[in-house]
């Protein structure tokens, strides 16, 4: 099963106008990271938070501008979602009382 990392969820993410049971499970960062290890691709799509992600992770996340394509038993996601002050420009590291919660993200008919 192939692993997009993100940090957002849309509904435009589905390619069809179905019926979809989506299921969220809260991982850590550790757990997140174990689903990067082989066939995985970064939806990252700005420089800044695919270096926060990679800080997070311990894996070099490169920023990826593309549109994702979540198909039900063929591919996962894992969501880095930020929680917090807006980040400023060029930010490498979370402001005090921030955080980035992962979720493990799949789908099924």
């Amino acid at each position: 099963m192939k692993t997009i990392l993100t940090n957002a969820f849309s509904l435009n993410m589905f390619a069809d106008h179905h019926r979809h049971i989506v299921e969220f499970i809260p991982k850590t960062a550790h757990e997140a990271a174990q689903y990067l290890t082989e066939d995985w691709q970064s939806a990252v799509g700005h420089p800044d938070t695919a270096a926060l992600f990679s800080e997070q992770l311990g894996v070099r996340i490169p920023a990826n501008r593309v549109n994702v394509q979540l198909i039900p038993r063929q591919t996962r996601l894992i969501v880095g979602q930020y929680v917090g002050p807006r980040l400023p420009e060029g930010a490498t590291t979370l402001p005090d009382g921030a955080e980035i919660r992962w979720w493990l993200v799949v789908a099924d008919r």
